[in-house]
């Protein structure tokens, strides 16, 4: 006997897993003219003026026989930038976007082909982030407040990562993309390890695998630029971080240690990279699940501390440039950070403000047994 069948077996699951084309290695940008012209004939450039200029002599040749366009995006990807890039595609009557630089001149371009429906390639100048590879774009304030993000429709239509560009970038760059990267396992193995579902297991075991290859390649990479580990772990950071997300998705995207670095980019102090930022987030995360009883919490956020002294991640609020930071701003990154719809709600626990106040400045107390820091009374003390 036929069983109708169950709201399961007839809901349909949309997966943005990777861009449709990725051209990779030395001289990538200079050798990708026909791929780009399969796309458009009249490209929109956007970018910001100091990554342009570093750019340009590898892009040129790439869009010579195109009638291309720049745009600068600005210093935030926020709703009053994308606005004028709008313009500017109008302006131009542009028929494909071009993202070039790091993560937010890339979420600019991904998020403005798709309101205005055009393909985009996207040209990362650096490893610190994943954004050239995703379907997703993050939303700041002109003042560089993270606001929301946006799920697009589609990955990439290419994304062209050139190891000649990302080795002009400075090296602080790749180490903040490591930490970014490493996100992806202790925010994915936290909310979706026991998860039954084969693409969220795939998307698990796939973040302990980048874990373990950052872990055992990023020193050795770090002290040796363009070499062949180097490049592996551009891949890494760049590529591999970005398939987790696509089979995963968000819950195993972006939990606590993005949440923080979310209500971080509310206080007027921008010195700090994304993925340094989400390196720290970590800790605090670990933290907070140590201080709930898990001790395999505790012992890999002292792994994680020796890694960072090794590779030069931030460990403290200190580390951030936000040595001085006042009890009020702490509270109001926690607030934030803690807010209705913030990704921390992802972990198996409910964290309220102060909890994730006493885990921000606890980041490196050792830990002793069950003993955990006093959430209602010494949040202050450990600030001022």
């Amino acid at each position: 006997m036929n069983q109708a069948p169950t709201e399961q077996t007839t809901s349909i699951l949309t997966l943005n897993v990777a861009p449709t084309r990725v051209l990779r290695g030395a001289k990538a940008l200079v050798n990708s003219s026909n791929a780009i012209a399969l796309l458009g004939n009249r490209p929109l450039v956007v970018g910001g003026d100091c990554t342009l200029a570093v750019i340009k002599p590898y892009l040129q040749p790439a869009i010579a026989q195109l009638q291309a366009e720049v745009a600068n995006y600005g210093a935030d990807s926020s709703e009053a930038s994308l606005a004028a890039l709008h313009q500017a595609v109008e302006a131009h009557q542009a028929d494909l976007i071009i993202g070039v630089g790091g993560g937010k001149a890339i979420d600019a371009a991904k998020l403005l082909a798709q309101q205005c429906n055009l393909p985009v390639v996207t040209i990362p100048t650096s490893a610190a982030t994943c954004a050239a590879w995703t379907a997703l774009s993050n939303i700041y304030t002109d003042a560089g407040g993270y606001l929301y993000d946006v799920t697009l429709v589609r990955c990439p239509d290419l994304l062209i990562l050139d190891y000649d560009i990302i080795q002009t970038a400075p090296q602080r760059t790749l180490i903040a993309g490591i930490g970014d990267a490493l996100a992806k396992w202790y925010e994915a193995s936290a909310t979706s390890a026991q998860s039954e579902q084969t693409l969220i297991i795939a998307a698990v075991q796939q973040a302990r695998v980048l874990r373990d290859i950052l872990f055992q390649k990023s020193v050795a990479a770090i002290a040796a630029p363009g070499s062949a580990l180097w490049r592996e772990v551009v891949d890494a950071t760049v590529l591999m971080a970005g398939v987790i997300g696509g089979l995963g998705g968000a819950q195993c995207r972006t939990v606590a240690a993005h949440a923080v670095h979310n209500g971080i980019t509310h206080l007027p102090i921008h010195g700090s990279l994304h993925g340094e930022k989400v390196a720290y987030g970590i800790l605090v995360q670990l933290r907070l699940e140590e201080l709930q009883g898990n001790q395999l919490a505790a012992t890999a956020r002292q792994q994680l501390l020796k890694f960072y002294s090794e590779i030069g991640l931030p460990k403290t609020l200190n580390d951030l440039g936000l040595g001085n930071i006042t009890i009020e701003d702490l509270q109001r990154v926690a607030e934030i950070a803690c807010a209705p719809k913030s990704d921390i709600h992802r972990l198996p626990f409910k964290v309220v403000p102060e909890q994730l106040m006493a885990a921000m400045v606890s980041t490196t107390i050792p830990t002793h047994g069950k003993e955990a820091l006093s959430v209602s009374s010494r949040v202050k003390d450990e600030v001022v």
